[in-house]
């Protein structure tokens, strides 16, 4: 018996070494693809990619569908208050915290199939690979699909109580207040401190990205390891002068919001780029009023967004753009101001998680790379409530948010399969 018993116990060590040996069943990149390519029809556009952008119909129909194989997966489905999909896995031990991971499904408008995406279908191939392999994790685990992250982050900041009623009065990209989008899709908005996850109650979040960068594309790696997660600042930028004749009017009386919006635009660029660092600065929306050809512009709206790991550094650009905005009001004879439109604070990822990342990159034969993040995940706002780490795989000549994103079905299943492994060693790191 006592022989029997020790057989037992070395025959359990081994079993556990050959499973982080990456012995086990791995990931089926047809399968994944085919579920890229079901999704992908919900909200096509003639362009080949998708523009289902949140809380629209679109929306809605890929919900339905992502839910649906949620359910032939054996997971127990809900739709939080904030709209946010969940498909809970039992553990052995469903007292211990929570593993999460997943991604979001939405778009921006005339965006691709990938984005969001691949996340969400390496969650459900993970979830493919516990069921085949006869895993029972200790922990419970979740799949998490957020609702409206290319809104906002709507899902994610819902789930960490940071949603704001500036947020929910907001517009969304599908037209609707986010307040009724939120209802729309199965949330309900007059229940959200129902929505809002405490500290403790996850032991750890994943989520599988396309890199949406070039980085991995023309270096060859296949696995992204993220340290961080860029912070970022939008604000709405005002710049108010005077109408009058453009023909009548000399130069040196006019009061031009668009002379000014140039001068501003130009001045904001350099001043981030003579600044050492990878902080980025982008206007990418302007308005001008009344708009005519033969009218001096009184109003001009523009955007102003910077990222950065740091905070910090953020706003010290800020300070400094808007030290420079005092000159070319002195200068244009106009006025400028600032309103705060969105903060999504920066996360650095757990460095335990990262080692797992790249040691289970390693265990499976994958080239991998230390790299941070430029643009904004859920992952984020889950870090203010948990460990996070964050998993890249290679974007085809860098492009995302278009019709032309793509990444490969091998690359997906790469991704799929780091997941896995990393998810198996978070479970038995206690």
């Amino acid at each position: 018996m006592k022989n029997h018993l020790i057989f037992i116990f070395f025959l359990l060590i081994y079993t556990a070494a050959m499973a982080s040996a990456a012995t086990l069943e791995q990931a089926n990149a047809s399968r994944m693809e085919a579920r890229i390519q079901a999704l992908s029809q919900y909200g096509a556009n003639t362009q080949g990619g998708v523009s289902r952008v949140g809380f629209s119909a679109a929306d809605i129909q890929g919900r339905d569908y992502i839910m649906g194989q949620m359910r032939e997966l054996g997971l127990r489905v809900n739709i939080d208050q904030v709209g946010n999909i969940i498909g809970r896995r039992s553990g052995s031990n469903n007292n211990l915290g929570t593993i999460a991971f997943g991604s979001h499904i939405d778009s921006v408008p005339f965006g691709g199939n990938y984005d969001g995406d691949v996340g969400v279908v390496a969650a459900l191939e993970c979830i493919e690979l516990l069921n085949a392999n006869n895993i029972v994790t200790q922990h419970p685990l979740e799949v998490i699909v957020f609702s409206d992250e290319e809104g906002g982050l709507t899902g994610s900041m819902g789930m960490v109580g940071a949603l704001s009623s500036k947020d929910l009065n907001r517009m969304s990209n599908s037209g609707k207040i986010t307040k009724q989008g939120i209802n729309d899709i199965g949330g309900d908005t007059n229940q959200l401190t129902k929505a809002i996850r405490q500290r403790g109650d996850f032991k750890a979040f994943l989520e599988v990205h396309i890199e949406q960068g070039a980085i991995l594309d023309v270096e060859n790696i296949d696995i992204g390891v993220v340290t961080g997660i860029v912070g970022m600042e939008w604000w709405n930028v005002t710049i108010k002068g005077k109408a009058n004749h453009a023909g009548t009017t000399p130069m040196n009386l006019r009061q031009d919001a668009m002379r000014a919006a140039g001068r501003f635009i130009v001045a904001a660029n350099e001043l981030v780029r003579a600044m050492p660092g990878k902080q980025v600065l982008t206007i990418g929306q302007i308005a001008v009023e009344p708009g005519a050809v033969n009218v001096i512009p009184e109003k001009v709206t523009l955007s102003l967004e910077i990222r950065d790991l740091s905070k910090d550094k953020i706003f010290s650009l800020f300070e400094q753009i808007k030290q420079q905005t005092a000159l070319i009001e002195k200068q244009t004879d106009t006025r400028i101001s600032f309103e705060s439109q969105f903060s999504g604070q920066p996360a650095i990822t757990d460095k335990t998680i990262q080692g797992f990342i790249a040691a289970s990159a390693k265990e499976l034969g994958y080239s991998h790379k230390k790299m941070p993040s430029g643009a904004g995940h859920d992952a984020q706002d889950m870090a203010r409530i948990t460990p996070i780490g964050m998993i890249f795989v290679p974007s085809k000549n860098g492009i995302s948010h278009s019709p032309l994103e793509y990444t490969s079905p091998g690359d997906m299943a790469n991704g799929a399969n780091v997941l896995f492994s990393t998810v198996l060693k978070i479970d038995k790191s206690d």
